[in-house]
């Protein structure tokens, strides 16, 4: 667990190959920075043999080491604007990465990130990874699924009960580094100290929002907590990888 001295919490992430595949394409981090800022990433890579692994791998890259460079915001768009061209930049990479060796064509991953800064928080999503947030003892969900069967849900096509038992529930709608332009959902919104979690689909999909609420509300540490997350998930099954990463502030 890592102190956070400038916004008052601690934080802790992992990842985890599970119990059905072969490599690891899931990534995750968090770092702060001395003006008191703090961003999160999970990314779950897609491509399998083309390389997903490095698909997640370049776009945590680059967003870090933009981050890195960040003076500090005294609008809050501009720190808005900052995330919007920077999650670009990391899409560019990726898809520039892919177009010049054939063995990367096709790569590609999920991006779900947020960015603390001050009382506001900034999530961005790309695919179908989450961000949630942890309200008396309840997750709220704040991104929105980007694939087939979010979609077919959105529209009424399905109820919400089909969603994990339906044959392309795995079909992505959106994903990083695919295409030269990309599609950003980044919304902004008030941050009020609760605690964050985000992850890979490896996760929500083996673990109910019952069992990840009962850990979030225990006593635990943070890392004990990612732990018993992930403990869980490859205990019901491990199908994918799984990328974690909560945020607690103090109160």
């Amino acid at each position: 667990m890592k102190k956070n001295k400038y916004l008052s919490g601690n934080f802790a992430y992992k990842t985890d190959v599970g119990k059905v595949r072969f490599s690891n394409e899931d990534q995750a981090m968090v770092l702060t920075n001395s003006h008191g800022y703090v961003l999160m990433m999970v990314c779950d890579g897609m491509g399998g043999e083309n390389n997903g692994d490095l698909a997640s791998k370049f776009a945590i890259d680059v967003i870090a080491e933009e981050f890195k460079k960040v003076k500090k915001f005294y609008l809050k768009g501009a720190a808005y604007y900052w995330l919007s061209r920077t999650i670009r930049k990391a899409n560019a990479t990726v898809f520039n990465e892919a177009s010049k060796n054939e063995l990367y064509h096709g790569m590609g991953t999920t991006l779900t990130i947020v960015l603390l800064v001050k009382d506001s928080m900034f999530v961005g999503q790309v695919g179908d990874s989450r961000a949630y947030r942890f309200i008396d003892h309840k997750l709220e969900l704040m991104t929105e699924d980007q694939t087939y069967v979010g979609y077919l849900f959105r529209t009424g096509q399905i109820k919400e009960e089909e969603i994990k038992t339906h044959p392309k529930r795995h079909v992505l709608m959106n994903a990083l580094g695919i295409y030269p332009s990309l599609n950003l959902d980044l919304k902004a919104k008030s941050y009020q100290k609760e605690t964050l979690l985000l992850c890979s689909d490896g996760l929500y999909n083996n673990v109910s929002e019952k069992d990840i609420e009962s850990i979030l509300a225990g006593s635990d540490t943070l890392e004990e907590k990612v732990n018993e997350l992930i403990e869980i998930a490859n205990a019901n099954g491990g199908s994918d990888n799984i990328a974690v990463v909560l945020w607690e502030a103090n109160k």
